[in-house]
């Protein structure tokens, strides 16, 4: 798998500069870091399967 982050698929910057990653990054990862990341598809703890849309 590349390793490199793309801007607009994994990951964006806010308003205030700071760097998002999307729901789609956060599934391919493949757990919950349990830091209340703003699209987190898990609901903690991580074990948990993703959330249904």
């Amino acid at each position: 798998m590349d390793e490199t982050l793309q801007d607009g698929e994994d990951f964006y910057l806010n308003e205030e500069g700071l760097l998002v990653f999307t729901a789609q990054y956060l599934l391919k990862r493949g757990y919950c870091c349990r830091n209340g990341c703003l699209h987190c598809p898990y609901d903690p703890p991580s074990e948990s399967p993703p959330k249904s849309k």
